[in-house]
């Protein structure tokens, strides 16, 4: 997560120059990012089966490729196309295997006590990995330029990541455990008892195939969370280096802060994947959304009154509340439609996200280009942020499985 996640946020880091150099419409240049996004969607639902059938090591190690490759062939890029089919097409396709989505086919698998706070604690590597890894990207561009920051991030993923994904197993049963580590069941002794955490036994009866479950309203309502969430997350995210820039900030402190979000995101993921685990993880998503659209008003703040202080408040925003919506991404879809045919529903699923990812950049870069600021775009990732916590509480997992903190204890 630390690598597969930050070697595509560095994109913010790589747009400025490259705009720079060639000197196409923002709009354009920051399409690569969101056509990656919509390019790695066709396959997403592909992916969600290649990991019911082959399990998470054939899909990660087939993101190193795609990531390496992309990373690698991007130096020779001279049009605008080039750009969309390395880091466009092969870093988004290779990220969407090694980031969250990747991640959140299987994780859930292996938790459901703790569901959030295991999936915060490892999506918490992508704070890590950008207070490393983004500052020092930035020190190569600055020194050696964003091509040679390309291959060098190429080698990271490769020679990091190649050897250590083929430890990741699909589901603690292929080890003869039970989820959160409890041992199985003997052999041929009682079955266990349905899960007390189950609030409707009907619902979590069925054998949810992606046919079924593409059939309910909380289908829809979780694709709806999901691409209104991932607007606010990307476009902040692509855009937020070269606003600063724009506003007065050097470029040492805009990647500073581009690292510091997801630092700050270690505590939002760890914190709010918790918190998730006692109040549902409704509340969670509507804090994250909230801290998204607290960010984008800081970010509006700051046209008139580039300080210090509410650079700060906008880090804090977006890492400590914004970024915790990614330790209940894989929650929510798995308490709604856990079963045998999980990753390939789920895969389904993020293909909203990753259409909410393409939207966010794409739409903030051609609003730029026709208004000349980010006023109007901001104003609109705030009511997808909206839009986004609305409809998770419409596809109400809270109403299928109960989170730990809520499970009704037997009266003695």
């Amino acid at each position: 997560m630390a690598i597969g996640v930050n070697a595509r946020t560095a994109f913010s880091l790589l747009f400025p120059p490259i705009l720079d150099e060639f000197g196409w419409d923002r709009g354009v240049t920051a399409g690569a990012f969101s056509f990656g996004f919509l390019a790695s969607a066709v396959f997403s639902p592909s992916l969600g089966r290649l990991m019911d059938r082959r399990g998470p090591r054939w899909v990660l190690l087939l993101g190193v490729g795609l990531m390496g490759g992309g990373l690698a062939l991007a130096p020779a890029v001279t049009r605008p196309w080039h750009l969309y089919a390395t880091l466009g097409v092969l870093v988004g396709g290779g990220s969407v295997c090694l980031g969250y989505t990747g991640h959140a086919l299987f994780l859930p698998n292996w938790f459901v006590r703790r569901r959030g706070l295991a999936l915060g604690l490892a999506f918490s590597g992508v704070g890590v990995g950008s207070i490393v890894l983004l500052p020092w990207m930035q020190r190569v561009i600055v020194g050696r330029g964003w091509r040679a920051a390309c291959w060098a991030m190429a080698a990271v993923v490769v020679l990091a990541l190649l050897p250590l994904n083929l430890l990741q197993r699909r589901r603690p049963e292929d080890l003869g455990l039970e989820p959160d580590g409890d041992a199985a069941a003997p052999a041929g002794g009682p079955a266990r008892a349905q899960p007390d955490n189950v609030v409707d036994p009907a619902w979590v009866a069925v054998d949810w195939t992606l046919a079924r479950a593409a059939r309910t309203a909380r289908f829809w309502w979780v694709a709806l969370g999901f691409v209104g969430g991932l607007i606010a997350w990307y476009a902040v995210q692509v855009h937020q280096t070269k606003y600063l820039l724009e506003i007065g900030f050097t470029p040492e402190v805009a990647a500073w802060a581009l690292g510091l979000v997801g630092f700050a995101g270690i505590v939002g993921q760890i914190g709010l994947g918790h918190l998730s685990d006692r109040i549902g993880r409704e509340w969670v998503w509507t804090l994250a959304c909230g801290g998204f659209a607290l960010c984008y008003a800081l970010l509006l703040l700051m046209r008139a009154s580039p300080t210090p202080a509410l650079l700060s408040l906008m880090i804090a925003a977006q890492g400590m509340l914004g970024y915790g919506a990614a330790s209940v991404f894989g929650a929510i879809p798995a308490e709604l439609f856990q079963g045998r045919h999980y990753g390939t529903v789920f895969g389904s699923l993020s293909l909203a996200a990753i259409v909410g990812g393409a939207i966010g950049p794409w739409m903030a870069g051609a609003l730029h280009d026709r208004t000349g600021d980010y006023v109007l775009a901001f104003w609109l990732a705030i009511a997808a942020c909206v839009v986004s916590s609305a409809a998770i509480w419409l596809a109400a997992p809270r109403k299928v499985r109960a989170v730990a903190g809520r499970v009704r204890k037997p009266a003695a």
